[in-house]
């Protein structure tokens, strides 16, 4: 359990440090990399779940409660080498997981602070650290999100049965790919953590002009993709 929270709290961290990132720098005022566009943040978070998963190594770098929750839907024996499928250790990767994301959401702010500081823009804030419908559309959204996540827990698993030399760099891949193609309408959760440890942050810092954490479609990113890495789970039952 020593093992799951610290390789998880760790990877998440740099995850979440690298996504918030990049969104800061392409979306916030008088950053350098202002206006850099969609594919920008796309390949932010790619190289950002790159550098997550190697530091997560011996927890299985799920960094993802879809993921964890797609191994036990799976009927997996155990997350990862050594690691047995066990109440425990699920809620361990959970917890851990949601800690890393707000940690790595802190680290985040404290990079850019001056430029949250100057910006007013209260959609631009909150953009940064959760995600949001382009078309608010709650059952829509959450079926982008339930897809957009059953395509990357699926992939990841089927990675896991058929190794390549890839290794993190397939995944990192496949997040590129899934923002490029399926992020659109929600920004691609994808993955509860990323989306509620952030908002959690966003709630509770001491940013000027913040507004509102929109709470009210906070669910969508947490349900959406937990029912996508479960059925996922289901389907690789199948293909395995």
């Amino acid at each position: 359990m020593g093992t799951i929270f610290l390789y998880e709290i760790a990877g998440t961290a740099i995850l979440l440090l690298l996504g918030v990132g990049v969104v800061a720098n392409a979306i916030l005022t008088k950053t350098k990399g202002n206006g850099g566009g969609w594919l920008l943040i796309n390949f932010g978070w790619g190289l950002g779940v790159f550098a997550g998963v190697y530091v997560a190594f011996k927890s299985g770098a799920h960094l993802n409660p879809a993921v964890t929750f797609g191994l036990l839907a799976s009927g997996a024996d155990e997350f990862a080498p050594g690691i047995a499928v066990t109440l425990p250790n699920t809620i361990a990767y959970l917890i851990a997981q949601l800690i890393g994301g707000f940690l790595g959401a802190a680290l985040a702010w404290l990079a850019y602070k001056d430029h949250y500081a100057q910006e007013t823009d209260q959609g631009a804030i909150l953009g940064t650290f959760a995600t949001g419908p382009e078309i608010r559309n709650p059952l829509s959204n959450f079926l982008t999100e339930v897809i957009g996540t059953f395509v990357l827990v699926l992939v990841v698993i089927m990675f896991g049965s058929s190794p390549s030399g890839l290794g993190p760099l397939a995944v990192a891949l496949l997040v590129v790919g899934i923002g490029a193609s399926l992020g659109g309408p929600t920004g691609y959760a994808i993955n509860p953590a990323r989306d509620l440890g952030p908002r959690l942050f966003h709630a509770a810092a001491p940013i000027p002009h913040k507004g509102g954490s929109d709470w009210g479609y906070a669910w969508v990113p947490i349900l959406g993709p937990i029912v996508g890495g479960v059925l996922a789970g289901l389907v690789s039952m199948v293909l395995v």
